[in-house]
């Protein structure tokens, strides 16, 4: 073997690897913001776990976004539901290459004019190819009650669709005797769902404030056990459900951390950001994660957080701080999935450790021990200045399949938001 040959084989390899890393950097823009009613916000994305390549995103109001090459580009739609399609997107995959579009509700096409909005949650089915969406099914309608905040997840254990949500006795209603509560649905299909059963004891009221039982994010263990946090009066709730015998179901939920996680707080530019915390398993450890940001120390230094339990959810660690900086800046909006084939946990979320005023990166960490330690990573190429003129939504999301992760994330410049992802490829 030549010297020249060595050399030249060491030059390509790190080449190679300058080459990865630069990737690993790229920003996708998904969608600019054009004249519309509602600009793009509140992002949601997930990736086939049979093909990495075909990806889904959604945006508010009712942006819908597919790609089939890893998320190097993207072709934009708009949903339509003769229910109304209201926001609060959330995208997730099954393992027979559909994509399931959940949202809220507003069939009269009023919006807030009409009472009837938010009277159910509405779930969208794609086909196979990706080329057309169901027209929804309804989830939860009761009456006058307003069904809002929802998240869903695959149970690949029993073959199905499992949906969270809070529900309002009237949502915005300040007396006292309007309440929330945490509701799940299931459906095998994505078309019927069983009646929803209530799996929270605990209360809330109607305000849409930290005094709301809000942020019902579920995950499957290796059991098909149904796993939920939620927030409510600065404390994070969880709960367990075989969900088996709904008709006998009874709500005994648990507090996991007492205090300290209102969901509801301001961010300099933003206006109210929320806390709300995230819930996922990790199939391979068994470990559960929580995950959520709050101000436990001081409206000036805004962290991001996470908990694990690694025995079902009896007992939990004490709180890991997620982002690695020094005490006194802001990083919020985070959201939190696990590989599930290698077990790492990633996060992404808004930080401002590089900036003094309101100047917005994002950021990944990445654990690779269980939630042990933290790499931080910013992942965006360049920064950018929140208004709070323009509304940007409550939450961005992540997914990551077999090392293709994929966060996405709400940018503003001058006034205008875009969608973005990063190419990221462990």
């Amino acid at each position: 073997m030549s010297k020249n040959w060595h050399t030249g084989f060491i030059t390509a390899m790190v080449l190679m690897a300058i080459s990865t890393s630069l990737l690993a950097q790229k920003n996708i823009l998904i969608h600019q913001e054009a004249d519309q009613a509602y600009a793009p916000c509140e992002p949601s994305i997930a990736i086939d776990p049979k093909n990495t390549d075909r990806m889904v995103a959604g945006s508010v109001l009712n942006n819908v976004y597919h790609s089939k090459d890893g998320g190097l580009s993207w072709e934009k739609d708009e949903f339509t539901s003769s229910l109304g399609v209201y926001g609060d997107p959330c995208i997730i995959a099954d393992d027979k290459h559909r994509f399931y579009y959940f949202h809220l509700s507003n069939p009269s096409g009023e919006g807030w004019a009409n009472d009837d909005i938010l009277d159910r949650i509405v779930c969208q089915r794609s086909s196979k190819n990706l080329k057309k969406w169901s027209d929804g099914s309804g989830i939860g309608l009761n009456a006058s009650k307003d069904q809002d905040k929802e998240w869903a997840a695959w149970d690949p254990i029993n073959k199905r669709l499992v949906v969270t949500w809070t529900q309002f006795d009237k949502y915005g209603d300040t007396n006292p005797s309007c309440r929330s509560n945490i509701l799940l649905s299931t459906s095998k299909n994505g078309k019927t769902w069983t009646q929803p059963i209530t799996i929270s004891s605990t209360s809330g009221d109607c305000i849409d404030e930290s005094e709301t039982a809000e942020g019902a994010v579920p995950a499957i263990d290796n059991e098909g056990n149904i796993l939920v946090s939620w927030s409510l009066n600065g404390k994070l709730f969880f709960n367990k459900i075989r969900f088996e015998n709904p008709t006998s179901y009874e709500a005994k939920e648990c507090i996991i951390v007492d205090q300290g996680a209102d969901w509801a707080f301001d961010i300099p530019g933003i206006g109210r950001a929320n806390g709300m915390p995230i819930t996922a398993y990790d199939k391979n450890s068994g470990n559960i994660y929580v995950n959520w940001a709050d101000q436990r120390n001081g409206a000036n230094d805004t962290d991001i957080w996470m908990i694990k339990s690694t025995d079902g959810g009896t007992t939990w660690s004490e709180r890991i701080r997620v982002n690695d900086d020094a005490p006194g800046k802001h990083q919020f909006f985070t959201w939190m999935t696990v590989d599930q084939s290698s077990g790492y946990i990633y996060c992404v979320f808004y930080d401002r450790r590089n900036h003094t005023g309101t100047k917005t990166d994002v950021y990944l960490a990445i654990s690779k021990d269980g939630g042990l330690t933290f790499e931080n990573r910013k992942i965006s190429e360049s920064s950018f200045d929140p208004s709070k003129d323009v509304f940007f939504g409550d939450y961005n999301n992540i997914s990551a399949v077999n090392g293709v992760v994929r966060p996405i994330w709400t940018r503003n410049d001058n006034g205008k938001l875009s969608i973005w992802t990063a190419i990221v490829n462990e």
